[in-house]
């Protein structure tokens, strides 16, 4: 997949890019918050490279709400801002790295490789619930050891649940992560999928583990938040 460059400094865009490439990357590039997000919104990535003084939505809103829509795609903050407190800021909002600018090339080529393998590790582990096993990589399902049925829609929703444990997700944050631009405008679509869902898992006695928040939404509440 390809990097998002999100950094109105035009030129620097050309040099990393033409830096990446090098390396072996495919880049693509957005030169306003308002830009890098409707690309990643219709786009797939493996990395953001994201500067926080951006014109129009800075690069710290840009990261609140890719992470509010729980999209856990790993985002570097490339700035020049470079207090302590700064860093602190942007990790704690939800940034997998920082780096300050000025910078060597080599090390952002470095992090950003970091990034990519902690991303392929996490998406290949097993996720699990009690006794119920999610593998994204072969997208079954299983409960004590047996297989069960899910459709796209369905399995979409438990695996990000399952990603993000005891989080609570809002029906639009649902919709943004898992119908993206497929959503047909139906109110209710998240409440109809979230019951098959439950429906599939009752007869384990799981269903529970799937909790609404009366509301806002829902999360996933495995035993040890119980």
């Amino acid at each position: 997949m390809p990097l998002l460059i999100i950094e109105d400094n035009r030129d620097l865009v050309q040099v990393l890019s033409e830096g990446f490439a090098e390396n072996g990357f495919s880049v693509d590039s957005a030169f306003s918050g308002e830009e890098g997000l409707e690309k990643i919104s219709r786009g797939s990535y493996g990395c953001i490279i994201l500067d926080i003084m951006l014109p129009g939505i800075d690069g710290l809103q840009v990261l609140d709400t890719v992470r509010s829509q729980g999209n856990e795609i790993p985002i570097l903050l490339l700035t020049a801002r470079d207090t302590v407190e700064d860093r602190v800021d942007g990790l704690n909002r939800g940034a997998d790295d920082y780096l300050s600018k000025p910078f060597d090339f080599r090390e952002l080529v470095a992090r950003v490789n970091a990034l990519l393998r902690r991303t392929a590790d996490r998406q290949h582990s097993v996720l699990r619930c009690g006794s119920l096993e999610l593998d994204p990589v072969s997208r079954e399902c299983r409960i004590d050891g047996k297989p069960l049925s899910l459709r796209r829609r369905e399995f979409d929703i438990l695996e990000l649940l399952l990603r993000n444990e005891n989080q609570v997700f809002t029906r639009e944050n649902l919709i943004s992560s898992v119908w993206r631009k497929e959503y047909n405008g139906s109110s209710n679509v998240v409440d109809v999928h979230v019951k098959y869902l439950r429906d599939k898992l009752r007869p384990f006695g799981c269903d529970t583990l799937v909790v609404t928040v009366r509301g806002v939404g829902y999360k996933m509440n495995c035993p040890e938040y119980s």
